[in-house]
């Protein structure tokens, strides 16, 4: 999946996330969600850039309340990013690719 945005669901979320030993960014959004849009293609950008060090998970919080809750999601969009299956950061609201790219590189 290196080089591409991986949509997932409370089903897959333990397998794909926790379970993994890669670094991960899990983005959390909903399409009722007007900043998510805009955050998007930044997220999808990452998941270009980084793919060979970071896997790149989005997440639809509406019929997935299991993860957002694991994750305390408040609000969209979200990002998680998880390193060694624990959540070593968080940004909730929209980000501009600039700010998603000074986020990701503070983890890697």
């Amino acid at each position: 999946m290196s080089g591409s945005v991986l949509e997932i669901t409370d089903s897959q979320f333990d397998q794909e996330v926790l379970a993994s030993d890669q670094d991960i960014l899990v983005y959390f959004w909903a399409n009722w969600c007007g900043p998510c849009r805009l955050v998007s293609p930044s997220v999808s950008w990452a998941a270009q850039e980084y793919g060979d060090r970071l896997k790149v998970v989005k997440l639809e919080i509406d019929p997935n309340p299991d993860a957002v809750a694991k994750c305390q999601v408040e609000g969209v969009p979200a990002l998680r990013f998880f390193k060694a299956k624990e959540i070593v950061a968080s940004h909730e609201g929209a980000i501009t690719k600039q700010g998603l790219q000074t986020f990701v590189e503070a983890q890697l």
